[in-house]
């Protein structure tokens, strides 16, 4: 039965002694690799003693020998300290090389349909045994909770007035367009504002409850409201939806131009003038001074900044 009373008087020093002195099987020994004056090892020795209820080492010739129940304490005290270094290294330090946690993201895809895939590509390369996951931001879910908790390390999107309550990086900013299908009346007539909003949208489902999205956020805001007659929770399903029909998507101009081309579909200017998008990555306190975590926001933001370099020529 375990005893509080004695586990309260073990500490990481003793520990210490310990391992060391039944590893060189003397004290003085112990002491110069300690650096420590033989009296305060031989101290620390006869706590142990008194704590464990047996000698641990003992006289043999000219020498000392660990008893039986040293001998099995020698494993577990090395175990207890190089947890204990683990513990602490790990906390200042990241080897992605060696690293052996995982990676917990939420994001849609509405930043690029080639973000996560290469944000996935690049973790993988340089921290092969880690593991990755890729939460969405999905209606049922609270990213707020969810960092707190240590479920996730990074949320990545955009806001119009990001959460003062959590850390935020800005990965980069955008501007509003529509994509539309080739054969869209607007493409030949053009549109005012009036039709623009008549027109039938297709939107993202919300990632939170009570998420409007940027657009409709912005669009209440200046007293309007679009005509959104249908939604979809997968963003890089959208665009061919779009294509074959005469939905209108309204999002930023980056992930439109991966579709111009690929897709029978263009691209418009939106009537209606809308601030940049301004996309993010938000994380908790808990995690600001991890340096794994560090490590992840320095990828995500790489990344982000790479696709950003590559977009095609307007």
């Amino acid at each position: 039965m375990r005893d509080p009373a004695l586990f309260d008087k073990i500490d990481l020093h003793l520990i210490r002694v310990l391992h060391t002195v039944l590893a060189e099987r003397s004290v003085s020994k112990a002491a110069l690799r300690l650096g420590m004056y033989q009296p305060a090892v031989s101290a620390a020795l006869k706590r142990l003693r008194e704590l464990s209820g047996d000698p641990l080492l003992v006289r043999s010739g000219s020498g000392m020998v660990p008893t039986d129940a040293a001998l099995r304490m020698i494993e577990p005290s090395a175990s207890i300290l190089r947890a204990a270094e683990m513990m602490f290294t790990d906390a200042r330090a990241f080897d992605p090389q060696t690293a052996t946690g995982a990676f917990r993201i939420a994001a849609s895809d509405y930043l690029d349909p080639l973000f996560l895939p290469q944000l996935l590509a690049q973790v993988k390369a340089e921290a092969p045994r880690c593991r990755f996951e890729i939460h969405p931001l999905a209606a049922s879910a609270d990213y707020h909770a969810h960092l707190a908790q240590g479920d996730i390390d990074v949320v990545i999107g955009n806001w119009l007035q990001p959460p003062d309550d959590l850390h935020r990086g800005e990965l980069f900013t955008d501007d509003v367009v529509c994509l539309v299908a080739k054969g869209h009346p607007a493409v030949r007539r053009g549109w005012t504002k009036e039709s623009w909003l008549e027109a039938e949208h297709i939107a993202p489902t919300p990632t939170h409850p009570g998420a409007r999205g940027v657009i409709d956020e912005y669009l209440e805001g200046q007293g309007l409201q679009r005509n959104i007659t249908a939604r979809c929770p997968h963003f890089g399903l959208i665009p061919r939806m779009v294509e074959s029909t005469l939905l209108v998507l309204t999002t930023g101009r980056q992930f439109c131009e991966r579709f111009n081309g690929a897709l029978a579909v263009t691209i418009l200017d939106c009537p209606v003038k809308f601030p940049p998008l301004v996309y993010y990555q938000l994380w908790h306190e808990r995690s600001h001074a991890s340096a794994s975590a560090k490590w992840l926001r320095e990828r995500v933001k790489s990344v982000a900044a790479g696709l950003k370099q590559r977009r095609p020529h307007r």
